[in-house]
């Protein structure tokens, strides 16, 4: 049964329709996914949800050409362009500036878990959740190891806020996209099929913003109040993270426009760095010995450190601070971004030993520089500059990418490795790259207020979202924000695969008549019940929002938002008297699908943060399910007063 059959007649049914062969079959793939999602895990998500597109379109329940535009989306390709997009403000420092702002001054767990909250949450709104994550995911690490906090405390709110936070636009969860995609797919059925005005409508860019921020305060209060007192404290991190250090000694120049100077020791976040130690600072004839948080840092100084890789790989992306040991470092940003943090242990037989660092002459021998030093068992607290090189002494360097492949079997090095994730940042670019960004959450805007009210809204809302994000990814490449490399690495292939194989999976739910069947049975089911025609929509809808939610915990949100739109839709279509407003149901699923907390699986952050945080499955329960029942309260409320269930005459 189509959705055409069910809008005009299945409303005045009163017992449950057949489901055909053909929904059978599409029932019973997607309950086979189901049960392999939740009974063997080892199974990548992608590969399950291809297997059965693949299934049902063999079984003819859809068409091949059907079965593959889930992969030509709209929705899919700018999910596409936002990752990439997150990537150039990533790859520009413009987001690490964003998340070093917010936790640079806080001092207190209560205190990191207000700034977050106060920004995190609008951020999201236009930023897909999972490169927010990614973004504050070291900087809270960081901050925790400064603080002596352990991560378990605040990495489970970040998740939470950055899922709050992305049901207030359109754009802030790749879920919503995928639910107005099949919005627009359905649309362009039923007009297909004759119907002039079909009662499915796209939602709007700030469509889902009326019910999205209050749900989103609400969950940001609760993330705030309640749940420190529900969160692990897990202070074996803590230990975990100072564990297996290997201490360099480094030297820093800081030049004139470095964002340090004319501040504090303390202002600038130097003290008690984790696993770094600023032991003097060289001023001209003036060399100040111990620092104290109180000194403040001029141009010119260097700063002499010792510390962990990490941290120093933290220093080196703070823009106008350069290594110091090498004058032939690359500091240029342009110059920069083409190098790489390589670590390098000399033999007995390099050319090196006995040498300074001065002295090394390493650029030209090697067309690398020389950043930091690290010499086992030893703490070396001379400057780096006077050093003499020994056997087993291992170099920090800034090279090029092809320096490891060069020189791993140089008998100069008994062991060369790359640093992960060391590459430096295109400081001079930040600007640009949030520029481009601005403007298109700015285009987005227009386009989704401006349709209607404004003579120039057709030109903003007839280019679509898929070519606007393109096109600022197109500009990010071109003026150098960000590299074809990195743009290719940011585009999640899992995620992207497993909502085009989703989508397919819900066109063939829906041309079988499998969704129009499971609708008809949820509105004859609260019928049969005795429930008065007053509560049913209210009982319907906090049907749809439980089982979308229930579902979404167990498998990706984005694939059950895909499967559960054609439901929802239906249950409102066969509703007594002519049917209900379809977007209170709509809003349902994309509200029940995006909020995700009772277990780590139920969304992409919150399996992100499990590892560096210590968490265990019971820990999301406990935290994320009271959280789940407020907002599905919440959500019973504010969406019919918002959206009411009457369809306007």
């Amino acid at each position: 049964m189509t959705p055409l059959l069910l809008a005009t007649g299945l409303a005045t049914t009163t017992a449950p329709v057949e489901l055909s062969f053909d929904g059978k079959i599409s029932v019973a793939v997607v309950g086979l996914v189901f049960v392999g999602l939740v009974g063997f895990r080892r199974i990548p998500i992608e590969l399950l949800f291809l297997t059965a597109l693949v299934g049902v379109t063999l079984a003819g329940v859809i068409e091949p050409r059907e079965a593959l535009q889930g992969f030509a989306s709209p929705a899919v390709l700018f999910i596409a362009a936002l990752f990439a997009a997150a990537a150039g403000l990533r790859a520009t420092g413009a987001l690490d500036w964003v998340g070093t702002a917010v936790l640079g001054s806080a001092d207190t767990e209560r205190s990191a878990l207000r700034r977050l909250a106060v920004t995190v949450v609008p951020v999201s709104a236009f930023v897909l959740n999972t490169p927010l994550v990614a973004m504050f995911l070291p900087v809270v690490l960081d901050w925790c190891r400064q603080r002596n906090i352990s991560p378990s405390r605040i990495l489970m709110p970040l998740s939470y806020l950055t899922i709050v936070g992305g049901v207030c636009t359109l754009i802030g969860t790749s879920t919503t996209l995928v639910v107005n995609a099949k919005l627009s797919e359905m649309r362009q059925v039923m007009k297909d099929q004759g119907i002039a005005d079909p009662p499915i409508d796209e939602l709007g860019f700030f469509d889902i913003s009326y019910v999205g921020v209050p749900i989103a305060l609400i969950g940001a209060v609760y993330i705030l109040v309640i749940a420190p007192k529900l969160l692990p404290n897990r202070t074996e991190l803590i230990r975990e993270l100072g564990d297996r250090r290997r201490e360099y000694l480094l030297e820093m120049m800081v030049q004139p426009g470095c964002p340090l100077v004319d501040k504090t020791v303390q202002q600038a976040g130097l003290r008690n760095l984790p696993g770094l130690f600023l032991i003097e600072i060289s001023r001209e004839d003036e060399i100040i010995t111990p620092v104290t948080p109180a000194d403040v840092i001029r141009a010119g100084d260097r700063m002499v450190f010792t510390g962990v890789v990490q941290t120093i790989a933290d220093l080196e992306r703070i823009p106008g601070l350069v290594p110091a040991a090498d004058m032939t470092y690359e500091f240029q940003p342009a110059q920069r971004i083409q190098r790489r943090l390589t670590e390098a242990v000399l033999s007995r037989t390099s050319p090196l030993i006995g040498r300074s660092v001065r002295e090394a002459n390493f650029r030209q021998r090697y067309n690398a520089a020389i950043v930091a030093v690290h010499r086992n068992g030893e703490r070396l607290t001379n400057k780096i500059g006077s050093i003499r090189l020994e056997p087993g002494d291992t170099l920090l360097l800034q090279t090029h990418a092809e320096f490891v492949e060069s020189y791993r079997n140089s008998r100069d090095f008994y062991l060369v490795s790359p640093v992960g994730e060391t590459s430096a940042r295109r400081h001079d670019r930040a600007l640009l790259a949030g520029v481009l960004f601005g403007l298109m959450i700015l285009w987005l805007t227009i386009a989704g207020v401006s349709r209607d009210q404004l003579e120039f809204g057709h030109f903003f809302s007839n280019k679509p979202q898929a070519v606007i994000g393109m096109a600022v990814v197109v500009l990010m490449i071109g003026t150098r924000c960000l590299s074809t490399e990195e743009a290719r690495s940011a585009i999640d292939l899992q995620v992207i695969i497993t909502i085009a194989a989703a989508i397919g999976l819900g066109q063939a739910l829906e041309k079988s008549g499998a969704a129009s069947y499971l609708a008809h049975y949820m509105v004859h089911g609260t019928e049969a019940a005795g429930i008065h025609p007053d509560w049913q929509p209210y009982i319907l809808l906090a049907l749809i929002y439980l089982v979308t939610a229930l579902f979404t915990e167990m498998i990706s949100n984005v694939a059950v938002a895909a499967m559960m739109i054609p439901i929802a839709v239906g249950v409102a279509l066969a509703g007594p008297n002519g049917g209900y407003a379809t977007e209170p149901f709509v809003l349902a699923v994309a509200l029940a699908a995006s909020l995700s907390f009772a277990t780590p699986i139920g969304y992409q952050t919150n399996l992100m943060v499990m590892g560096p945080g210590g968490y265990r499955p019971i820990d999301y329960l406990r935290v994320g399910l009271p959280l789940t029942l407020i907002l599905w309260v919440a959500a019973l409320v504010l969406v019919p007063f918002f959206c009411p269930f009457k369809v306007p005459v």
